[in-house]
């Protein structure tokens, strides 16, 4: 009997660099991590690729300026509405910066007492104690600072609403910034809105443009096409962005669809295996104490072969060990545990005997056990290998 399950390994490869040919450089990393571990690849072994490392192999870059020109041709250039981003220095600032660029005024429109992935402006137990309600009150600046102070990022030490606020105002643009989680708020201001949530993003533009907005789009909406010969993701433009430079963004890649088909098609040639390949970056888990969600991306796997399409369809084995064979021990608790599964229906939704198994999609669940494995530093793994992941207890060899 197999005693070991899923293994997930980081596979370390070169650093990657524009016109660099990845899924060459991915399968040879692969390969060579094989041998070096005395693990041959087996059939529908996975193997993910961090966005970041495709998107630098093709150049997927913009700057400040492309940003600020493609939001002063869709917005006019004048007063624009900025609401609902994240509090982030490496995800936002540089993107409200371009913004800021290519406009004569921000009215920004903050979450609070948090953003949308949970980053807090500050402790939610103050909310109480300042007699405010965060669905119905709006606050301006001066009213948030009687109330709240200058409180600081957990993680980062940072006073978001004066570092926003600063940078705005160094490009030489007016910063007006006010509190409120209605997204009609931002009417009473401007009627051209950027919409920067994230996950929220497709209803919050709804709302502003059934109640009246000029013009409503979202980051998606920004570098969604070439701008001065810069990158750009058609699919998501901003979404998924992060900082290169001080003047520079790195973009989603694109056309990943492509990349996954021919990285599999390489690993089936060279090995003869059926490999399942996806490109993927934030994981979908939430920090248990501040509450804040890992997931600052648009989805966590933007693009997959098609054995990772779909929902896992397991049997929680503590429900068969507590009902169905709770008279049963060793050998032959092991045997009717296996006979079990290798019948079990294909489609298990709304059995008990699934009930507490993860009903997510196998690509996020894949992809976020990549992000956990490869970490966001200096790990040097932007390759992931995984053995083992759509094995059962019934798979013994």
């Amino acid at each position: 009997m197999r005693t070991v399950g899923t293994v997930s390994r980081g596979v370390r490869c070169p650093i990657i660099r524009k016109g660099d040919n990845l899924a060459e450089i991915a399968a040879d990393s692969v390969l060579a991590a094989a041998k070096s571990e005395g693990s041959p690849l087996r059939d529908r072994d996975i193997v993910g690729v961090t966005e970041a490392v495709l998107a630098r192999s093709q150049g997927n870059y913009a700057t400040t300026r492309d940003i600020a020109d493609d939001v002063a041709a869709k917005f006019g250039g004048d007063t624009l509405g900025v609401i609902f981003p994240i509090l982030s220095r490496n995800r936002f600032a540089i993107c409200l910066r371009g913004i800021a660029m290519g406009m004569k005024k921000i009215v920004l429109m903050l979450n609070y007492p948090s953003d949308e992935v949970g980053n807090p402006l500050f402790p939610h137990g103050l909310l109480e104690d300042a007699n405010v309600n965060p669905w119905s009150d709006t606050l301006d600046e001066a009213a948030y600072r009687e109330k709240f102070g200058c409180p600081l990022h957990p993680f980062t030490g940072v006073d978001y609403v004066g570092y926003y606020k600063e940078l705005i105002e160094s490009c030489g643009c007016e910063a007006e910034i006010i509190f409120s989680n209605n997204a009609k708020t931002i009417l009473q201001y401007t009627g051209n809105v950027l919409a920067c949530d994230i996950h929220t993003r497709e209803e919050t533009v709804r709302t502003l443009r059934k109640a009246g907005a000029q013009k409503a789009l979202t980051l998606a909406d920004i570098l969604n096409a070439p701008v001065n010969g810069s990158g750009c993701n058609e699919q998501y433009g901003l979404l998924g962005f992060n900082k290169a430079t001080e003047d520079t963004v790195k973009l989603w890649p694109r056309d990943a669809k492509s990349f996954v088909d021919n990285l599999a098609r390489l690993f089936l040639e060279r090995t003869g295996k059926n490999i399942e390949v996806l490109v993927y970056g934030d994981g979908a888990f939430k920090d248990p104490r501040e509450k804040i969600w890992e997931l600052h991306d648009p989805v966590v796997s933007m693009a997959y072969t098609s054995g990772l399409e779909g929902v896992p369809n397991e049997i929680k084995l503590k429900y068969l060990a507590d009902n169905q064979f709770k008279d049963l021990d060793g050998d032959a608790l092991e045997k009717a545990m296996r006979a079990h599964i290798k019948t079990k229906s294909e489609d298990l939704v709304g059995s008990m005997e699934s009930q507490g198994t993860t009903p997510r999609q196998l690509s996020d669940l894949v992809g976020s056990l990549c992000d956990l494995t490869s970490g966001s530093g200096d790990k040097g793994t932007p390759i992931i290998w995984i053995q083992g992941y759509f094995d059962d207890y019934a798979v013994n060899n």
